[in-house]
């Protein structure tokens, strides 16, 4: 069995009246890559400080890296790293080359360890334009990049990310999400993420884990997410030439038809038909097909029917 670097057991925090957390149990695989969603208020950064030993669980237990968070919070922030999309771990009037030297003492780098992981991670994260730039000075997009680079500095087993890509405009999350990928082939770093970006969930993560009002709602991939609440695929028919509406194909849905017939968009459930079977029955009525597309499901909506259920 695969060791695993989470482990929330019975998980539960009470503020007041208020159950943020109720009763979470999950485990992260060590080099895996999670995604961690719901809503606005479903628990998510409370579960993370209870797994970071900011927060004391009111019940329950949880180890993060084989240790009690609360208890070993000191010997686990060697180990892993955080970042907090609107909180910051740098220092505000330095540069951002200043602030990874103190962040190496801190972590007690050695000073070639500090200066070979500095220079990949400037070079990986295309800081070199600023990183002599105080952070103060910084765009939004230029300091969330120091800021995963600050928490991927001393190497850590487990990177978590809560709301990383919060704000950015597209290139600054795209440039963000090659270099995770990039970083977890390299290091093997395993991944926790809490977001509310759908793409971050299908491009960073294998599996997604979804709260609500604090409870597990669902544990699994994408697609056994996208089965279970019934939601449809689209297959895009482009013919080589006109053809009159595709309707009546067993198990799809006609949902749209373009340039008088040469394009067809046919939805359909995963469990009802397949794109094989779909091919067969166009191929019979005549006309042929020049190329096809699959559009998935767009994960909010998912996410949205599986709070509805």
């Amino acid at each position: 069995m695969t060791e695993a670097i989470v482990v929330a057991d019975a998980l539960r925090r009470v503020f007041g009246a208020k159950t943020a957390v109720d009763g979470l149990t999950f485990s992260v695989p060590r080099g895996a890559a999670v995604g961690y969603i719901g809503a606005n208020g479903a628990g998510k950064s409370t579960t993370i400080k209870m797994l970071t030993g900011i927060l004391k669980p009111t019940s329950g237990s949880a180890l993060t890296c084989g240790l009690e968070p609360l208890r070993h919070r000191r010997q686990l922030a060697r180990r892993i790293g955080v970042v907090f999309g609107q909180r910051s771990q740098l220092w505000w009037d330095l540069p951002l080359r200043d602030s990874f030297r103190a962040l190496g003492a801190i972590h007690r780098l050695g000073r070639d360890a500090l200066r070979d992981r500095t220079a990949e991670l400037v070079d990986r994260l295309d800081l070199g334009e600023f990183v002599d730039t105080p952070v103060r000075q910084l765009s939004l997009g230029q300091r969330i990049r120091g800021e995963v680079a600050a928490a991927l500095l001393h190497g850590p087993q487990l990177l978590i990310l809560d709301e990383p890509t919060i704000g950015l405009d597209v290139l600054s999350k795209e440039r963000l999400r090659v270099f995770l990928t990039e970083q977890r082939a390299l290091h093997g770093t395993s991944l926790l993420l809490a977001t509310h970006d759908m793409g971050d969930v299908r491009r960073l993560t294998e599996r997604i884990l979804v709260v609500d009002h604090g409870r597990l709602a669902f544990d699994g991939t994408l697609t056994q997410l996208v089965e279970q609440v019934g939601a449809e695929r689209v297959v895009v028919l482009d013919l080589t030439d006109p053809a009159p509406p595709l309707d009546g194909i067993p198990g799809t849905r006609l949902v749209g038809v373009e340039a008088g017939g040469l394009r067809q968009r046919l939805s359909f459930g995963s469990g009802e038909t397949t794109v094989a079977a779909i091919l067969a029955v166009v191929a019979r009525r005549g006309p042929a097909v020049h190329d096809l597309t699959i559009e998935e499901p767009d994960i909010e909506a998912v996410v949205r029917r599986l709070y509805a259920s």
